[in-house]
């Protein structure tokens, strides 16, 4: 599975919707060939609330983590790995065209594609953090 699709599926896992539940690697069915593939919304129609999710786990994490404004602790709350060997991949699926090797730019683009990329795939995100 893609890492996007690692990110969807793990925010959606938490969701309180037992449908939420969605085998690895189910593609959406918004999803295009050339996306990486990222699981269903919950139930069609019920979004999942991703603010509410992250913000249980940031409360449940010994470290104070700020997935709002950082990729790394985003993907650090959800268990992922948040290298930048990692984050650069993350970048590639998402085809990003900056430097890779300036890292602070990259991870601005990175949280704000993944928000995009969740709010797609059912996901209620916030405004201020699609902008």
């Amino acid at each position: 599975m893609s890492i996007l699709g690692d990110i969807v599926s793990r925010i959606f896992r938490h969701s309180a919707s037992p449908a939420s539940a969605a085998p690895a690697g189910t593609p959406s069915p918004q999803s295009k060939p050339a996306s990486p593939q990222v699981a269903p919304p919950a139930t069609p129609g019920s979004p999942v609330d991703v603010a509410a999710i992250m913000d249980k786990l940031a409360a449940q994490s010994k470290e104070k983590l700020d997935w709002r404004k950082s990729i790394v602790d985003l993907m650090k709350l959800l268990k992922l790995d948040s290298s930048i060997a990692a984050r650069k991949r993350l970048a590639e699926e998402l085809h990003y065209t900056g430097n890779l090797k300036d890292s602070a730019s990259m991870n601005v683009w990175l949280h704000k594609q993944v928000m995009i990329k969740l709010a797609e795939n059912g996901g209620k995100v916030p405004n201020e953090l699609r902008r």
